[in-house]
């Protein structure tokens, strides 16, 4: 079974349609290949072709307004599928949804998403408004 990678034309067309009323968090949980499958046959990692996606595609994140709010490193999944396990996991904040779909459309952006197509094996992308934290749950 192969892995999600990209967003279907539906789900992208769902994500405009939803309300654009402030930022916008993506949690991003990653799987890397041990090898990049790049269409060209080129020879990386995973890591390293997902590193090459961060330095193309990081100054076209910034200048949208983007920036990481959260990351950390993916340790045990403790409730869940057990074999399940995320290489990178971190939250990106866009001042608007407006300012995602301006990133991903960006030609610069179409070209540097193709490291990512080659380094990872499976991925979420969760979007997500951003709420005040409390001192409980479910608050």
């Amino acid at each position: 079974m192969s892995g999600h990678i990209d967003p279907t034309r539906e789900r992208f067309g769902e994500f405009r349609r939803l309300p654009d009323d402030g930022p916008v968090h993506m949690l991003n949980l990653v799987r890397l290949r041990d090898r990049a499958a790049y269409p060209d046959g080129r020879e990386a990692s995973g890591r390293e072709a997902y590193a090459a996606y961060g330095r193309e595609s990081g100054p076209i994140f910034r200048r949208v307004g983007g920036r990481i709010a959260w990351s950390g490193d993916f340790r045990l999944m403790l409730i869940g599928p057990s074999e399940e396990r995320w290489d990178i996991c971190f939250i990106a904040e866009y001042p608007s949804a407006a300012a995602f779909v301006e990133m991903i459309k960006d030609p610069d952006y179409q070209k540097a998403v193709i490291h990512r197509q080659a380094a990872v094996e499976d991925s979420r992308l969760i979007r997500t408004a951003p709420k005040l934290t409390g001192a409980g749950f479910g608050e």
